[in-house]
């Protein structure tokens, strides 16, 4: 009777503390670009977009006072209302934060519903803070990014954990059973 192997897992190692500044460092540079035309619309918010993942994968390391202080300095970078990036970030943290044990179990592609959802929250509570202090509706157009965030999800993820990845253990070799 053959043995089958069990199909070797990848160990991830945990990130180093410099690997997680780096990264949220390169997308708040990235959220800063100056974009024009359509590709203002389109492109995520890739602060959020980061945080949610490091949020997601490891809610020990990133929490919400990281989303909060973030969140400032992009309300400082862009020039808008002071605290609504704050707001959003620590909101949509909270949601990864209470959803995180499920959203681990998942796929890339299954949880890219969900930061769908996140961002579409994220959106909505940055619309519904300018709306209240007298901005005009921006179109629909202004939830794109929430699409495009999800979409890009998959790659991000892989992205971020390659530096993290170990390299399987060797396996035994062919013909040694193991009683």
């Amino acid at each position: 009777m053959a043995s089958a192997n069990p199909p070797r897992s990848v160990l991830a190692r945990p990130p180093r503390t410099r690997f997680i500044v780096l990264t949220l460092t390169l997308s708040l540079m990235a959220n800063l670009l100056p974009w024009n035309g359509i590709a203002v619309l389109l492109w995520p918010d890739l602060v959020a977009l980061v945080l949610l993942y490091w949020m997601i994968h490891y809610p020990r390391r990133v929490g919400l006072a990281s989303a909060w202080f973030l969140g400032l300095v992009m309300d400082i970078a862009d020039g808008v209302l002071f605290g609504q990036h704050a707001l959003g970030y620590v909101l949509i943290g909270y949601a990864a934060w209470l959803t995180h044990r499920r959203l681990q179990t998942f796929n890339p592609w299954q949880q890219a519903l969900y930061v769908l959802g996140f961002m579409l929250l994220l959106k909505l509570t940055m619309l519904l803070i300018r709306l209240a202090f007298g901005a005009a509706f921006p179109g629909w157009l202004y939830f794109a990014g929430s699409l495009t965030a999800a979409v890009l999800w998959p790659l991000l993820t892989l992205v971020l954990q390659l530096p993290q990845r170990r390299p399987p253990a060797a396996a035994p070799p062919y013909g040694t059973a193991s009683r």
